[in-house]
């Protein structure tokens, strides 16, 4: 069982000391009673279902040249040099289109159970989700892959899902809000019915193309943006494996960090077109759009509980 897919549960079973035994049969802290308090409307008697909205991610790019401060947290993370470099931005969603909420609650919580969903980061001086999302940008000539310059995730209630994007829910009112930080609680999760959606505007939601962060240069043409939600991963040592996938065999654990009804849907990839010239506006359906003056690396910073 896992805090964020407990089947065969009232809701109602999340309030007071049966949250509690819940939480500690599956091996992990009770959660606090503010914390239960303010999550009285979780719906956990299914199983949560993540996938990645690729005509969003297919109409929110752009190709443009950006300078980069030096004390950008996804500069310092990304090991990228400060100054002016060619970027490829790119948004994406991931949508809960399961019959539950995942529900994760405080991360100080986690980081004190040492239960592996939670790291700390320096730089932002909060924590991160581990495995959420895998960003790549792929030359499907070749098969090179580089890696974005994103490193962290924070999951919340940002976007109520569209009618029609999955059978007839109605719109329910958004629950997580809050990333929190150190010794500041947060509410983390995804409802049901609601996106998780991290903007082409903000922190790490690029590749650099000029070699900036120590990869090869991107050579302009055509590639492909692929992008892996709760992906697929082999733990390390002595890392707990949460949710193990069906094509794990004897020996090789495919491991994930939340449990979903279907693994098979959480990959989406689209193609673009990086030009030699981006022009000064830049190239892409975001072209023209405002450069970022500053850095904001967390999507929940624009979050009102």
């Amino acid at each position: 069982m896992r805090p964020w897919s407990i089947r065969s549960l009232d809701r109602a079973l999340l309030s007071g000391a049966v949250a509690a035994v819940v939480s500690l049969a599956a091996g992990l802290p009770a959660p606090a009673t503010a914390q239960t308090s303010g999550n009285k409307d979780v719906d956990l008697s299914g199983t949560p279902d993540l996938i990645v909205r690729a005509d969003r991610l297919a109409s929110q790019w752009v190709v443009r040249d950006e300078k980069l401060a030096a004390d950008a947290c996804s500069v310092i993370e990304g090991g990228i040099t400060p100054g002016i470099h060619r970027l490829i931005r790119f948004t994406v969603m991931t949508p809960n289109i399961g019959d539950a909420d995942i529900f994760l609650g405080d991360p100080n919580e986690h980081v004190a159970a040492n239960d592996g969903l939670y790291e700390f980061a320096t730089c932002h001086n909060h924590y991160h989700f581990r495995h959420y999302a895998k960003y790549e940008l792929i030359d499907p000539a070749t098969g090179r892959v580089w890696k974005a310059a994103k490193r962290g995730f924070c999951m919340l209630d940002t976007d109520p899902n569209p009618p029609g994007l999955v059978g007839a829910e109605p719109p329910r009112p958004a629950i997580f809000r809050s990333c929190g930080r150190v010794g500041i609680p947060g509410n983390q999760g995804i409802s049901h019915g609601w996106a998780d959606t991290y903007r082409f505007f903000l922190g790490g939601q690029y590749f650099v193309l000029d070699g900036g962060d120590g990869q090869p240069p991107v050579p302009p043409g055509r590639y492909l943006i692929r992008i892996t939600v709760n992906p697929p991963f082999t733990p390390e040592a002595g890392e707990p494996c949460r949710a193990l996938d069906p094509v794990s065999t004897p020996g090789h654990q495919v491991c994930h960090q939340i449990e979903e009804s279907d693994y098979t849907n959480n990959v989406a990839e689209v193609t673009v077109d990086i030009p030699d010239h981006p022009g000064r506006t830049g190239s892409g359906p975001m072209a023209g759009t405002p450069v970022p003056t500053t850095e904001d690396d967390e999507h929940g910073e624009k979050i009102k509980p």
